[in-house]
């Protein structure tokens, strides 16, 4: 199938509420790409389909003008038959929900956690910038290249989703996954920022170094309640020993409240510097196959496996 007279699409990558994820072949310039697909139908429940396709180019426009070494690129945007398609950067790599199995009980040391944390943070700083608010981060949308650069994914589509049609983030099948998911954005306030985002960084770094989300739930609506009143657990409740300060940074980005969170993705950042890997030049020069999963969080942003 060619989407726009331009875009093969191979195969599929990922199945969600939002619709398809796949791997294609922009044709002009002999480049890989991922293509999302979404059908026209699910963009349109609110205010019609041109009031729909406004907001389509809008969301991704701004989407579009991130420039970041941790966000996933967004080339085009165009709609195709009755389908929207988001066209992005095809990265090679892993989710960070799949490097999970590849460590003992699930959990990453702390390097290896502030390691990812960090970078989230330093893509969240751009994107808090450009006035966006990612609303959906989750181990399904980050990634992880070989090279240990960690992308953020699904911009664009997010906001845009979540606005046309609240249910996808009350019922937490694809827009605000509840594992994730902050106190204001399941009570469905009208404005967020990226505080929001940031409650998710912690809740993130909570399930990596514990091996599982502060309040696991099978139950969307118990879920929700969780994060709306529950004090969030530490990590020591887990049976893990980390650093104080580090303790009180996820304790902060867990805050029920956004004004008792950090201020700035930069705040969380710099909060985990200290504890992001010991630089060792050796490391980024030891011979290793490219598929290592470990090397990622050895050398953060380091050169390709020789």
């Amino acid at each position: 199938m060619v989407l726009c007279d331009r875009y093969r699409l191979e195969s599929v990558l990922g199945r969600g509420v939002m619709g398809q994820v796949w791997r294609g072949l922009d044709l002009p310039l002999d480049r890989p790409v991922a293509v999302k697909t979404v059908a026209t139908e699910l963009l349109a429940v609110a205010g019609g389909r041109d009031a729909a396709l406004a907001r389509f180019y809008r969301e991704t426009r701004a989407a579009a003008r991130l420039n970041h070494a941790n966000v996933a690129t967004v080339f085009d945007a165009s709609l195709s038959d009755d389908t929207y398609c988001l066209v992005m950067e095809l990265i090679e790599g892993t989710t960070l929900e799949y490097l999970f199995d590849q460590h003992d009980n699930g959990r990453f040391d702390v390097p290896s956690a502030a390691a990812v944390g960090a970078q989230i943070c330093a893509g969240l700083s751009a994107v808090h910038a450009a006035g966006l608010v990612h609303r959906d981060l989750k181990t399904q949308n980050i990634m992880i290249r070989r090279d240990g650069i960690v992308k953020i994914l699904d911009f664009g589509l997010v906001k845009l989703l979540s606005d046309t049609d609240p249910r996808l983030t009350t019922t937490g099948e694809g827009v605000g996954n509840p594992f994730c998911a902050s106190p204001e954005l399941l009570a469905g306030r009208d404005r967020l920022d990226g505080r929001s985002d940031l409650y998710a960084v912690g809740c993130l770094l909570h399930h990596m170094l514990t091996g599982a989300p502060p309040f696991p739930a099978h139950q969307p609506a118990l879920l929700a309640s969780h994060h709306l009143a529950t004090p969030p657990p530490l990590v020591a409740d887990a049976g893990v020993e980390v650093p104080r300060d580090l303790q009180e940074l996820i304790t902060a980005l867990l805050a029920k409240r956004p004004d008792d969170r950090p201020s700035s993705a930069a705040e969380v950042y710099a909060a985990l510097a200290p504890h992001l890997p010991d630089p060792r030049p050796e490391l980024a020069v030891r011979r290793t196959v490219p598929e290592d999963p470990r090397r990622p969080f050895l050398v953060p942003q380091g050169p390709l496996p020789l």
